[in-house]
């Protein structure tokens, strides 16, 4: 820092800390010496701090500077419309009452909507579309209102004309922006207020009046401010004509040649353009070019800017400035890459870290900076605008008890308390719907307290009601559910708290919806959704929006409610209170700036994230913002460059990206290219591996033998379970499939609104021709039933759609051939009837789909299907058996009310027949030309050897049940993850090892 007698004085008193310098300590390091003369020399310095993150990162540079306590300087905000910061009390004083408030941004997004409906009317859209495109636009009117350009600049003669000649879209979009602004405009006149935006321009307009008039008696120092609005950039032209004031800034390029400073283009500069003041030759993409425009609007010159010679404990090697200058380039100068000597070109310090995936490189980070701490007072951050790779590293650094705080904060809804508040939402826009519905009642903090225990079961019980297809809309088909499940008491409790949102019908005011919201998650959790962080967040989110609501009078459909919200708690963030590991910082982009570590870890480097992608701006064409002085859309990710210039002069820097996301391979960030591209073939001793070795490493157990085929083969008593006619195939086709479903009683369930399986369909397709025989088979009647089971069923529309065809196709053949064999003296005996007998002190029992008494008096035993039925083969090979089963049963008498000897054994299929007709009959008899089957006469014969066979060897017997005793059938898979199939299935070569007989 200049010597005290230069301070104060030859005009504006501007300065850069070179970004190899570290900016906080730097500044720190300057700043003591100069004003901590006597007890209160450094209190009476004012700090003037672009956000309250940078507040906290000074104070912890005045800390390590001193190592002792001191007095700090009075530190005020400037204020970040990123990051929705106000103004300090300093710069907003109770002198400047006779500025406007500001209006209430949240009500202001609500009026809009209202404005926007009005204006397009229906074409607007509804719900949280239309308020999604209300926040657009006052986004777009925040970012006008920032650069200083007044409603009526838009509407003059050089706007008209461009957007005159631009698509139909532009011209329809910005006539509905300038009227929904008058809309707008003459109700702030009405109630006395302005927009935040404005407002802030004119506090800071008024300090700089006030200043420029009457300098304060203390020092003001502004730094790391590089917001360059023309209202801010004139406040900082005051203070640094100030005779106690000066201005910092941070990471500005004071040895970038002038050729190359002119290159990005007039940035604004009023000397050096007619129309308009951007032109499209600027590398608005470059670091250097919101400095550039800060400075054209200060009305300074690069060479008035003076270097920061005091360096912070944590500085970059000198050479590093010189090669991040050379990195950034413009197009037209990076050629001299290709002439620039080894030593411009060479990052020590800096490693580049390539991983395969985003799992990947969260644990190569964690392990870095579990390293980093190895190292007594060595301090390491990781920067990243990815927040799913910051938590990942944060849940990484768990495992070494290292509490690691995000200071970008959580979104709201990934929170315990705002994913509470969304899924009750959700519940009421899905009508009670299985997923968000199980997902509210199974929340951490329903249910809480003393209650936990048992409402977690009664949950979980319904979860398990719940499994298939959706029973139906509302919570009507819920409750059934759960009284089948014997939880109507509770169900009642939860019941009583949904039922009211369900009552809500038609468009409601939010603030009642919100009212209603807010009720019923305090009813299922109590006080404990409002309390932590995040509690009070969303508490404070809440009443926000509600008073908003009430103010602005905003209707909304309940069912709208769930992504309105959704929309809103994106918007808002919470921030770790002060806490987590000394040493270990976790920064977004925002957060970053200023802050300066030993190691300093970027991570997910690639397009789309770092830098993110461009946005055009949705409602204004770029032409007319050019025209207007707002920089383009590119404009970030200058800033986004900038950040990395800050992060690469720290002493060690390890730049890392992932080759895929969750989604597909990705695009390595322009700057890890540029980087790669500038190092050339010093790029091999760059590569970081070992913490990628590391991470593979760290989670890779040692390796073990494959696990063998399972052939469990438990005691005789645990053997002598009973057998179902569906489970005798199952026990001659997969021994190990009828021990895990039998013996063990485990099941497979069904997701939660799953989508209707071929069992489902099969349940439908029997309950459908039950009702039907039950209710005396009626002539014409199969159709009808056949659509108030689907409608009871709940059958989605689509499903519905594309399985009706067939369905109906087949039950007309199906009641065809029913009334005629009906005409011809067939008679149904029973439909969908339980059965049981005992053979050998084993109960074989079943359900029979239809038996029927046919013309000869014999039994005819019917298996519906709704796909194509057991081959002759399969049946003569004994692994289709239930028609047998079931006939064998019916003989023993295991039916009520049906006797006699079984002589047809049928399977009538809704499949497509081989003419083409949907719906047939087969019997898997041998018999005419068939090749395959079971003679007539042998047909039960053959099915009881098959029987005994079955209980001599596993249920009677002791031979182990082998997994896939015959792999080549594959007719069961619910139990193969149980098995770990895929662990040893590759060594079974095809074959059975163990098959004997029934091996294929």
């Amino acid at each position: 820092m200049p010597e005290k007698a230069t301070l104060g004085k030859g005009g504006p008193k501007v300065y850069s800390i070179a970004a190899h310098r570290g900016f906080a300590d730097a500044l720190v390091a300057g700043l003591v010496p100069r004003y901590a003369q006597g007890e209160l020399g450094l209190a009476r310095l004012t700090l003037l701090l672009p956000s309250r993150r940078t507040v906290r990162t000074m104070t912890e540079a005045f800390v390590r500077h001193s190592g002792t306590g001191l007095l700090l300087p009075r530190m005020v905000v400037v204020g970040d419309l990123d990051l929705d910061e106000t103004l300090g009390p300093l710069l907003d004083p109770l002198g400047a009452a006779d500025i406007p408030p500001a209006a209430d941004p949240t009500r202001r997004w609500l009026r809009l909507a209202r404005y926007l409906r009005e204006v397009e009317g229906d074409t607007a859209g509804k719900g949280a579309a239309l308020l999604r495109r209300a926040w657009e636009i006052g986004r777009t009117m925040d970012r006008l209102l920032a650069e200083g350009i007044a409603p009526i600049d838009l509407l003059s003669d050089r706007v008209i004309g461009i957007v005159g000649e631009m698509a139909g879209h532009w011209t329809d979009n910005t006539r509905t922006f300038l009227m929904v602004q008058q809309h707008w405009i003459a109700e702030l006149a009405a109630r006395g207020e302005i927009d935040a935006p404005e407002r802030r321009n004119r506090l800071f307009d008024h300090a700089a009046a006030r200043w420029a008039q009457s300098p304060p008696a203390w020092p003001v120092v502004a730094a790391g401010v590089t917001g360059a609005s023309p209202a801010l950039a004139k406040l900082l032209r005051v203070v640094s004509e100030m005779e106690q004031g000066s201005v910092v800034l941070p990471d500005l390029d004071l040895s970038l040649d002038a050729e190359v400073w002119d290159e990005l283009g007039t940035a604004g500069n009023p000397a050096q353009y007619d129309d308009p003041p951007f032109g499209r030759g600027d590398a608005v993409t470059h670091p250097q070019y919101h400095l550039k425009l800060l400075l054209n609007r200060m009305d300074l010159r690069r060479d008035e800017v003076q270097p920061w010679h005091r360096s912070g404990p944590a500085a970059a090697p000198p050479e590093r400035r010189r090669v991040i200058s050379n990195l950034f380039l413009p197009p037209r100068a990076s050629a001299a890459w290709v002439d620039l000597p080894a030593e411009h070109r060479r990052l020590s310090g800096v490693r580049l870290m390539e991983s395969t995936h985003p799992g990947e490189e969260a644990q190569a980070i964690a392990v870095l900076m579990r390293e980093a701490l190895e190292t007594p007072e060595r301090r390491v951050a990781l920067i990243s605008p990815d927040r799913g790779l910051a938590a990942r590293v944060v849940a990484h650094l768990e495992r070494w008890g290292i509490a690691a705080d995000d200071t970008a904060g959580r979104p709201l809804p990934q929170t315990a308390a705002g994913r509470l508040m969304l899924l009750v939402a959700e519940v009421v826009a899905e009508q009670a719907a299985p997923v968000p519905l199980v997902a509210l009642l199974v929340h951490p903090l329903a249910g809480a307290g003393e209650r936990r225990p048992r409402w977690l079961e009664s949950a979980r019980r319904l979860d398990l009601a719940l499994r298939g297809p959706r029973p139906g809309v509302g919570l009507a088909p819920v409750a059934a559910k759960a009284q089948e499940a014997k939880l109507g008491d509770w169900w009642g409790e939860v019941e009583t708290l949904l039922t009211p949102l369900f009552a809500l019908t038609d468009a409601e005011p939010l603030e009642k919806l919100l009212g209603m919201l807010a009720d019923a998650a305090e009813a299922l959790c109590g006080e404990t959704v409002w309390s932590g962080a995040d509690g009070r967040a969303l508490g404070a989110f809440v009443e926000e929006l509600r008073d908003a609501a009430a103010a602005a009078g905003t209707l909304l459909d309940p069912r709208e409610l769930h992504a309105v919200l959704r929309d809103a708690m994106d918007r808002a963030s919470v921030r770790p209170p002060w806490g987590g590991h000394p040493r270990v910082s976790i920064y977004g982009l925002l957060e970053a700036r200023m802050s300066r570590a030993d190691l300093v870890i970027c991570g997910g480097l690639v397009e789309g994230v770092w830098p993110a992608s461009p946005t055009q701006d949705s409602l204004l064409p770029p032409a007319v913002l050019r025209s207007l002085g707002v920089p383009g859309a590119d404009f970030r990710i200058g800033l986004a460059a900038h950040d990395l210039a800050a992060a690469l002069g720290a002493p060690e820097v390890v730049l890392s990206w992932a080759q895929r996301d969750e989604g597909g391979p990705v695009i390595p960030s322009r700057f890890v290219l540029r980087v790669r591209a500038m190092l050339g073939d010093q790029l091999g001793r760059h590569l970081e591996s070992e913490a990628l070795r590391l991470a593979r490493l760290i989670d890779d157990a040692a390796s073990v033998p494959p696990h063998p085929r399972p052939q469990p083969s438990p005691s005789a008593e645990q053997r002598r379970v009973d057998l179902s006619v569906t489970g005798l195939d199952r026990l001659r086709g997969d021994p190990y499939q009828f021990y895990a479903s039998a013996i063990l009683a485990l099941r497979s369930l069904d997701g939660l609104d799953a989508e209707p399986s071929a069992a489902w369909k099969g349940e439908v397709a029997h309950l459908i021709m039950e009702l039907w025989h039950r209710a005396g088979e009626p002539e014409g009647g199969l159709h009808a039933i056949a659509q108030d089971v689907l409608t009871q069923q709940n059958a989605h529309p689509l499903m519905r759609v594309l399985w009706w065809p067939r369905l109906s196709a087949a039950l007309e053949t199906f009641e065809r051939k029913i009334l005629a064999a009906k005409a011809n003296g067939r008679e149904v005996l029973a439909v969908e009837a339980w059965g049981d007998m005992q053979h050998r002190d084993i109960r074989i029992h079943g359900r029979a789909d239809r038996l029927d008494r046919a013309e000869d008096g014999s039994l005819a035993v019917v298996d519906y299907k709704t796909g194509q039925p057991p081959t002759g083969r399969r049946v003569e090979e004994g692994f289709a058996l239930q028609l047998g089963l079931v006939a064998l049963i019916a003989e023993a008498g295991g039916f009520e009310g049906v006797s006699g000897k079984a002589n047809a054994f049928e399977y009538w299929s809704m499949a497509k027949a081989k003419d083409g007709s949907m719906g047939y009959e087969f019997e898997p008899v041998l018999e005419g030309r068939k090749k395959s089957g079971i003679p007539r006469e042998d047909f039960l014969p053959e099915t009881m050897r098959y029987l005994d066979d079955a209980l001599d060897r596993w249920i009677l017997g002791d031979e182990a049940f082998v997994a896939r005793l015959n792999p080549e059938l594959g007719s069961y898979a619910d139990y193969d993850q149980l098995m770990r199939l895929d662990e040893w299935i590759t060594t079974l070569g095809g074959t059975s090892a163990q098959g004997g007989e029934n091996a294929v």
